[in-house]
């Protein structure tokens, strides 16, 4: 089992190496998931790749977002140059990039993104037939869903072990994108999940907050045990420190140290297993949602019950009975109950009291920010720690020949890469005292300049009976042995394009002008009621909604929607022909219809509603059709825990106001109560050359769809300027 590092810059990169990080998953500066981290430049990424192959770690680029038309041909010239650098593989959310990467640079691994939501065996298998490698399991799955998963499919499969978690499935939230037009799916989410709500029944605080992720020994030796290939750290956006204790704490944990995590003392708003257990009583935090430390102590007017040790130079918060932050300041005075200074005695024990004289009106608890002896005891460690690749070797002492060393490594690959040097003097026969085996191989592996680290026990030193050899002999082998070696290996991981830029192939221009294509209308219902009332009203092309997200657990749970597919799971179970993909498929580009125009069941995709109409105009002509939601009370978030209630209404402080429902399966799904609503510019859609227009329904009443498909066939001219959401101007 492998450790997959985060870095948002250099920093961190150097940190996740060091440390222990097999692989390190890191941003280019403008792309990916996390692009308010600071990323990297080209140049910072090449130089990284090799930093990294020197110490026997891989590099995974992220472009683990949704991306343009004119986006992907645009990365060509710079994944070229990290493809040729020997980058060594690339995580993907959107099947365009996934096509473009495969058509033109065929030999890199590509990895599916836990923004694919890949949540059973159906989907990872699909995934695998398209040649992705390996594919990052959605967080929501617990630990008898990956187990199973696992037992039905032999793509590499990786798992979050820590860090913060999503409330929404990744990839299916779009709160950020329709209340603020910053996409989660374009890595600029404004986490609206972390503010304040309050519901329909009164209740208060950060009811849709997760608290963080972290598994421990128990869990790592479970995924070990049914063969997970790989755990990933979630914290590109966290501290060097951040990412040196959780990389050398699974490291530890791998190798079978069993030692207790340090990182609630560094970052900590609340942490829980996750769904690992498939318990969802722990995921929702609705105290706090932003870091608060450890809880150190409880206030009883000025006095404090500890509960873990204070010293000198902790840094600490003042915290109300509702957790708000009333102040803090670091610790360069302790006092006990009965009042006498300790300034000369810097540390206080658990279940002691203190008086804190200075504390603001209404504290009640105590949190640590900054833990002085856990950031020296993380900054010395980082000064010392260093990660180094194994090799072996081989030294021939013949006498009257010249000597020769070579060194021996096994590349990430499994590739045999060797060394061979020949000294400068020839081997002599000892006068006096000669050269023992152990003596030379000690000197060979004295190689603290290097990135390598010798393996004694399979090494091999052949000697002509009692041979002498000037030592300065040996060293300068080993020295030039070592570098000649580095020099190959970062070779070794090289590559060259052969071909020219492919582009996709562009479909013939219709001759029919966009303005007069006849577009078809259809309607998405919830009940049969709906159906009878929407093809009175002259659709005929009806779908019924469905279970977006279906874990490994629930195969065979949900009902058929129809020729309606949501997932993956869908395209590959659903026995009807002619089918139609759901917009929350997050198709955006020509890229990815041309992806699923190679399964033959498909007739239409739903662009994404998160595309503006400039963008879906410059899509131009496609293999499939293309469907365009034009009304909809749209699910913004879908929630694998029944976090709240049937029905209940949630509000934001900034007025925003949203509809919670329970699926079939019991999950929390959040909808918009203001619709998506372009009924109204009919004539601007059929200059958009699609060809099927959705009206998407849910709790509209026989009255209110009746007045909303009236008015599109009245022509109504527009009112609605605000409906549109992203239609408009597109997301950030």
């Amino acid at each position: 089992m492998i450790i997959v590092a985060p870095a948002g810059d250099i920093e961190k990169f150097y940190t996740a190496v060091d440390a222990g990080g097999d692989e390190v998953y890191m941003g280019l500066q403008g792309f990916g998931a996390r692009k308010s981290a600071k990323n990297f430049t080209v140049t910072e990424y090449c130089a990284s790749i090799d930093y990294a192959h020197e110490r026997g770690s891989r590099v995974l680029l992220t472009l683990n977002t949704i991306m343009m038309d004119n986006e992907i041909p645009a990365l060509y010239l710079t994944l070229k140059k990290l493809y040729e650098e020997g980058l060594d593989a690339i995580i993907v959310q959107d099947l365009g990039m996934f096509k473009f990467i495969r058509d033109n640079f065929p030999k890199i691994e590509i990895h599916g993104s836990t923004q694919m939501t890949v949540s059973n065996h159906v989907e990872a298998n699909y995934l695998k037939e398209l040649g992705f490698k390996r594919v990052v399991l959605s967080r929501e799955l617990s630990f008898e869903d990956i187990k199973k998963i696992r037992e039905n499919t032999d793509i590499e499969l990786e798992v979050f072990v820590s860090g913060s978690l999503c409330v929404s499935y990744s990839g299916k939230c779009y709160m950020s994108s329709f209340i603020g037009s910053r996409s989660g799916n374009r890595g600029m989410c404004a986490q609206p999940c972390r503010k304040n709500y309050v519901s329909s029944e009164n209740e208060k605080g950060y009811l849709i907050s997760p608290n963080d992720q972290l598994m421990g020994a128990k869990e790592i030796t479970l995924l070990k045990e049914i063969g997970v290939d790989s755990i990933k750290i979630e914290g590109r956006m966290k501290d060097s420190n951040y990412v040196y204790e959780l990389t050398n704490y699974y490291r530890e944990l791998i190798t079978g140290i069993d030692r207790e995590s340090r990182i609630e003392e560094l970052f900590n708003r609340g942490y829980s297993k996750g769904y690992f257990y498939n318990d969802a009583t722990q995921i929702i935090n609705k105290n706090y949602s932003s870091n608060l430390g450890q809880k150190v102590g409880d206030f009883s007017g000025k006095e404090v019950l500890l509960c873990e040790e204070l010293r000198f130079g902790d840094g600490i918060i003042f915290v109300s009975k509702t957790f708000e932050k009333l102040g803090g300041m670091y610790i360069n005075r302790l006092e006990i109950k009965e009042g006498r200074s300790i300034e000369k005695t810097p540390v206080r024990q658990k279940n002691e009291v203190i008086l804190m004289k200075d504390a603001p009106v209404g504290s009640r608890y105590l949190y640590r920010t900054y833990s002085k002896d856990t950031i020296d005891s993380i900054s010395n460690e980082k000064k010392i720690v260093e990660k180094n690749i194994e090799i072996t070797c081989e030294f021939k002492g013949q006498i009257g020949e010249f000597p020769t060393l070579t060194f021996s490594y096994i590349n990430l690959y499994g590739d045999l890469i060797e060394e061979s040097i020949v000294g400068e003097k020839l081997v002599e026969e000892a006068s006096k005292k000669a050269l023992e085996p152990e003596e030379i191989l000690n000197k060979i592996s004295e190689l603290g300049e290097t990135t390598f680290a010798l393996n004694k026990e399979k090494s091999k030193v052949t000697l002509d009976g009692s041979v002498f050899i000037p030592i300065s002999i040996i060293k300068n082998m080993k020295r030039d042995c070592a570098e000649e070696l580095i020099e190959k290996i970062l070779d070794g991981y090289k590559r060259k394009v052969e071909t020219e830029m492919i582009f996709l192939e562009e479909e013939e221009n219709s001759s029919e002008l966009d303005s007069q294509k006849e577009i078809l209308l259809s309607a998405i219902v919830k009940t049969n009621e709906q159906e009878v009332k929407v093809r009175e009203l002259g659709i005929s092309k009806v779908y019924y909604s469905g279970v977006s997200i279906v874990k490994e657990g629930n195969i065979g749970k949900v009902k058929n929607s129809g020729n309606l597919a949501y997932s993956f799971l869908d395209l590959v179970k659903n026995p009807n022909e002619n089918l139609t993909t759901h917009w929350t498929l997050n198709i955006t580009n020509k890229y990815a219809m041309d992806i699923l125009a190679k399964n033959s069941k498909i007739e239409t995709v739903m662009l994404s509603p998160e595309l503006s109409f400039e963008r879906i105009k410059n899509i131009g002509e496609t293999k499939l059709k293309k469907g365009l939601l034009i009304y909809s009370k749209a699910k913004i978030m879908h929630i694998e825990a029944g976090i709240l209630a049937d029905k209940t209404l949630l509000n934001n402080d900034m007025g925003d106001r949203f509809v919670v429902e329970r699926n079939e399966l019991g999950n929390t799904e959040i909808y918009l109560t203001k619709a998506l609503d372009i009924t109204d510019r009919m004539k601007e859609i059929r200059e958009l050359n699609v060809d099927e227009a959705v009206l998407e329904f849910r709790d509209e009443s026989l009255v209110e769809i009746e007045n909303i498909i009236k008015g599109i066939q009245e022509k109504k001219d527009p009112e609605k300027e605000n409906a549109g959401y992203n239609y408009w101007k597109g997301v950030f």
